[in-house]
């Protein structure tokens, strides 16, 4: 018994043998033959990489110019607005000043026809 075989196992674990050891030796050959067309689309591949990391840089590039243009146009935005506002101020300023003046005159010149009238009505009574 000791050198009974089931041929029918022995068979079938030989035959998986046969088979995973063909399938290893068609993987080298494929991947041998397959070298040189590896080669190239490995080279393809780093070609569209570095394309596609320049139009990543050049993206970022604009975008940053783009900021820095929008801040620029804010910026001088806000100094135009900041300066129409202070014109805006000295103008409100001026005219009221302006209107005070006005007032005052026109207070002057109300006392200087009251005191008018006043010495002439003195000047009759006398």
């Amino acid at each position: 018994m000791k050198n009974a075989r089931n041929n029918e196992l022995t068979d079938r674990r030989t035959a998986s043998k046969d088979a995973k050891i063909s399938l290893l030796n068609a993987y080298r050959i494929a991947q041998t033959v397959a070298e040189p067309s590896k080669v190239e689309r490995q080279a393809a591949r780093t070609a569209i990489a570095l394309a596609r990391e320049e139009r990543r840089v050049e993206r970022g590039r604009l975008k940053r110019e783009e900021r820095t243009r929008v801040e620029t146009r804010a910026e001088e935005e806000t100094a135009a607005a900041q300066a129409e506002a202070l014109a805006e101020t000295k103008a409100r300023e001026g005219a009221e000043k302006a209107r005070i003046a006005r007032v005052i005159e026109d207070e002057a010149a109300r006392k200087a026809e009251r005191d008018r009238r006043y010495a002439n009505r003195k000047a009759r009574q006398a």
